[in-house]
């Protein structure tokens, strides 16, 4: 993938961070309970961390291929959707009612945490045969 594309999953990741950050902030905190609206925090700043790592490789990295930089990039990306997403879906349960989607979504969050720190692993490894 070329890195413009990265930056621009990284962006949207970052973007929507702070939105749902937001929207936690001020227009969930009188619908859910403190411990959702904590689960809620921890999923927008895992997204937000990981939406810059992305754009700090998309960045720092042009024209610098090395090993592992793709794999551990879509690792990155895909496990913070998961991860992130997922999270989302469970903490924000009250409000919608989807039993079914958060039934599929307990089982993905630690996917998308070991997608997360799998993608960790493969850009140090990457780095370190560079």
């Amino acid at each position: 993938m070329r890195e413009n594309r990265i930056a621009a999953l990284a962006i949207f990741l970052c973007g929507s961070a702070v939105a749902l950050g937001a929207m936690g902030a001020h227009g969930l905190k009188k619908f859910l309970a403190p411990d959702a609206l904590e689960s809620f925090e921890t999923a927008v700043r895992y997204q937000m961390w990981h939406g810059l790592a992305l754009l700090t490789l998309s960045i720092g990295v042009i024209g610098n291929k090395w090993p592992g930089l793709i794999a551990g990039r879509w690792l990155l990306f895909a496990g913070s959707i998961l991860f992130s997403g997922s999270i989302y879906l469970l903490s924000t349960k009250s409000l919608h009612g989807w039993d079914i989607l958060c039934r599929i979504a307990g089982p993905v969050t630690p996917l998308g945490g070991l997608m997360l720190i799998s993608g960790w692993i493969t850009l140090g490894v990457g780095i370190m045969r560079k």
